[in-house]
């Protein structure tokens, strides 16, 4: 963000793959390049950052895996951001929303819903021909000159612009906010959600690192990211999501009162200690520690002759499983109810991808929650598995089995 090189390395999670390469039958025998993951704090402005960029072209052009439509939680939580932001903002049906890397289009969907004109931009076609399918108008490439352009000149100016989950992908931020500025209105907000960086400290959810999540935010370096752009921090909103996510509204400097909020994270960010050392090196040794053990349980429960499933494959799982060495010799599979990774395998490690069907067919002694965050939904959904005396082992912050 500040462009200084006055960095302090306080995490590595050693070579992985790209976390969402889940690799068919057929590509098994090609070779799979892994890079460094490893985790700096800029000394100068508190901006948590990786210092390897993968190409975006080789993390979301090729057959691009991710859908945001997967759990009930994920739909109810879109559905009450797009309510709030209509509501807070008054938009109505001459108000254009542009959600940049909407997926398959599940928040530009709520938007609709609510009356607003909508826009999608995505660079993952198999994603967009799905949002495509459910009468989103999505254009298919990154954010950037061309496609503002062609949003330009086909529907004018935003009024809101959305990013969730896509801020901290990015890695050119200030040609990103040039972009955002010529499409917003004199009024308009840009608004995006990200994993607030206190919650992971707090929480020791370093699954959360991987190679598309480029920067690690907190209210410090955000402020002083804005301010270089004539635009500030007008309100943030904590939301559960993902773990602990901050909801961050940015508009053009003076148009809006500035919310309590902001300045009260940025006191509690510095009161905790967030950008010393001290704080960052503790994380680290907590990390290395949830590793030993969850490894030393997963290895424990295997020699008595248990069996082990993980259940979900998310980005973050991937992490979890390459960083902690966590292969088929201690899970038999992977379930996931998302088609577009069953059947494949696990970037790294290359666990099989089955449906979540495997549970009750199968009934395995144990099974490892890689999608945590989402584990009250998931375990209801699979409460015939507990009721068969199944159990869930939570890997996040410390392993527990439930």
């Amino acid at each position: 963000m500040c462009r200084s090189n006055n960095l302090y390395k306080f995490l590595d999670l050693d070579f992985t793959p790209p976390a969402d390469q889940f690799r068919r039958k057929e590509q098994m025998k090609e070779q799979e390049i892994y890079y460094p993951l490893e985790v700096y704090m800029c000394d100068d402005c508190g901006l948590a950052q990786l210092t390897y960029v993968v190409s975006p072209e080789i993390l979301y052009r090729n057959d691009y895996p991710y859908e945001s439509s997967t759990t009930k939680t994920g739909h109810a939580h879109w559905k009450s951001f797009a309510k709030e932001v209509v509501g807070k903002f008054g938009l109505g049906k001459d108000d254009l929303v542009v959600d940049i890397g909407s997926n398959v289009g599940v928040l530009l969907e709520a938007f609709k819903d609510n009356g607003v004109t909508v826009q999608g931009v995505d660079p993952a076609a198999n994603i967009v021909m799905l949002a495509q399918k459910r009468g989103l108008d999505t254009i298919c490439d990154f954010f950037n000159s061309e496609s503002v352009d062609r949003i330009l000149s086909e529907k004018g100016r935003a009024s809101v612009i959305t990013g969730t989950n896509v801020f901290a992908h990015i890695d050119d931020l200030p040609m990103l906010m040039s972009n955002i500025k010529r499409l917003l209105k004199k009024k308009g907000v840009f608004i995006f959600e990200a994993p607030y960086l206190v919650n992971l400290i707090k929480k020791i959810e370093y699954d959360t690192i991987y190679h598309e999540h480029l920067s690690y935010l907190s209210v410090k370096p955000l402020i002083n990211f804005f301010a270089q752009h004539g635009m500030e921090v007008i309100d943030i909103l904590l939301v559960d999501i993902h773990g602990g996510s901050f909801r961050v509204y940015i508009s053009e400097k003076g148009i809006y009162p500035v919310a309590d909020i902001v300045n009260r994270l940025l006191e509690e960010e510095n009161t905790m200690g967030l950008y010393t050392h001290a704080t960052l090196d503790k994380f680290s040794a907590e990390v290395k520690k949830n590793r030993e053990e969850l490894t030393w349980l997963l290895h424990s429960l295997k020699r008595e002759g248990k069996s082990i499933v993980g259940v979900s494959a998310p980005a973050k799982g991937m992490t979890l499983l390459n960083y902690c060495r966590i292969g088929n010799d201690w899970l038999d599979v992977v379930t996931e109810k998302s088609k577009l990774k069953i059947g494949r395998y696990t970037p790294g490690m290359h666990i099989p991808v089955v449906s979540d069907d495997y549970l009750l067919e199968k009934q395995p002694d144990y099974a490892l929650l890689l999608a945590w965050n989402f584990a009250e939904e998931i375990m209801k959904n699979l409460d015939e598995f507990r009721k068969r005396g199944g159990k869930f082992i939570i890997p996040i912050p410390m392993p527990k089995i439930i």
